[in-house]
């Protein structure tokens, strides 16, 4: 008879708490895994030939003061560029020249790409204080600086931004752009519609595509380029560092992966098969010379010279056969090892095995082969004259 029996309260209420537990850590992981909403993001913008240029002006560059600028200077289609000395250029001056004015061509395009790109959101009045994430960020008009603006990258190193701004940007003294968690000053580009006024020993950070002007004051410092279209680029004792961004991560990474594989699996293949041919050659050699020296000299002279000496059965017969078996096994068996045993480790064995020993294969010549036949041939007459006696003796 089966009997049905209720489980406990308290099983079915450990299985319930286990069931909802599982539950609730299945839903958990689904939600962790769904996307999170994307915004659109800027695209670097690309600056053509004036990426070369960290100073470039359309009416006139004029520097006072130990400026130091890192990349060309140049101007077009003006021609004026003053002030280098006292200001050093760490380039080549382009004035008025064909590179000047592809260059201007090339930042022409690069500032409709800047501001032709979908805005993430609007920006007005002053940028101090604020902690920007990548993206386009829209003025309608001007815009300032007093503080410091943080832009944050969240590890990414090609994360972009870009501000278009609608008249001018106006940064105060000691302000700055601060770049964190991976940023790079390439990557920040400032579309200004009008002029740019950068602050007396303030740090700024990015490329400024201006549509007039710019005027770095004293002391101010830019990572970047300064790049005017229409009118002229004014410098006081600053420093103007052209950023460029790293490219060909891939092609490196590709690069090291496919060299590093290759060169081990060549270096492995080489080395294995250097070291199995050597090792071969050298372990056949040495086994086939000691061994044929040692078996042959031993079996040659035990044989020889004890066969001989039990059968001769008279005492000249004994000394006979004795003398003469111990002195022909003990020569032939040392001559066959010192010979066998010398050149069997010197060369590789017959097959041409190649070795890293030297030498090159070889047969055995015509007295290790007479020393063979001996060595064969002592055994088996001492056999035959065994035979004869005794049938010999069976007959009388």
């Amino acid at each position: 008879m089966n009997v049905n029996v209720a489980a406990p309260p308290l099983r079915r209420g450990l299985a319930a708490r286990i069931s909802t537990t599982l539950l609730l850590a299945v839903s958990a992981a689904g939600m962790a895994v769904l996307p999170t909403p994307a915004h659109a993001i800027g695209v670097a913008v690309p600056l053509g030939t004036a990426d070369s240029f960290a100073v470039l002006a359309g009416q006139s560059v004029t520097n006072t003061g130990p400026s130091t600028i890192t990349g060309n200077v140049g101007v077009s289609p003006g021609t004026s560029v003053t002030g280098f000395p006292p200001g050093t250029v760490n380039g080549v001056i382009h004035s008025a020249d064909a590179v000047a004015l592809q260059a201007q061509t090339d930042l022409t395009v690069a500032y409709n790409n800047a501001a032709g790109q979908a805005s993430d959101a609007s920006i007005s009045g002053d940028l101090g204080g604020l902690t920007l994430n990548p993206g386009v960020y829209t003025a309608s008009s001007s815009i300032g600086l007093t503080g410091t603006l943080t832009l944050d990258a969240h590890g990414d190193p090609n994360a972009v931004w870009i501000f278009q701004v609608g008249s001018t940007l106006t940064t105060a003294s000691a302000s700055r752009v601060l770049l964190v968690n991976g940023a790079a000053p390439c990557n920040v580009f400032w579309k200004i519609g009008s002029s740019a006024t950068i602050g007396t020993n303030s740090t700024f950070v990015g490329n400024i595509l201006a549509l007039t002007s710019i005027s770095a004051t004293t002391g101010a410092t830019i990572d970047g380029r300064a790049l005017a279209r229409n009118g002229s680029v004014t410098l006081d004792t600053n420093t103007i560092t052209r950023e460029t961004c790293a490219t060909g991560g891939t092609t490196a990474g590709t690069t090291a992966g496919t060299t590093a594989g290759t060169t081990a699996g060549t270096t492995a293949g080489t080395t294995a098969g250097t070291t199995a041919g050597t090792t071969a050659g050298t372990t056949a050699g040495t086994t086939a010379g000691t061994t044929a020296g040692t078996t042959a000299g031993t079996t040659a002279g035990t044989t020889a010279g004890t066969t001989a000496g039990t059968t001769a059965g008279t005492t000249a017969g004994t000394t006979a056969g004795t003398t003469a078996g111990t002195t022909a096994g003990t020569t032939a068996g040392t001559t066959s090892g010192a010979t066998g045993g010398g050149h069997g480790g010197g060369r590789p064995p017959v097959g041409s095995v190649p070795t890293g020993v030297g030498g090159s294969a070889r047969g055995p010549n015509a007295v290790e082969i007479a020393a063979g036949v001996a060595l064969v041939g002592l055994p088996l007459a001492g056999a035959g004259v065994i035979v004869l006696r005794r049938r010999a003796r069976s007959v009388s």
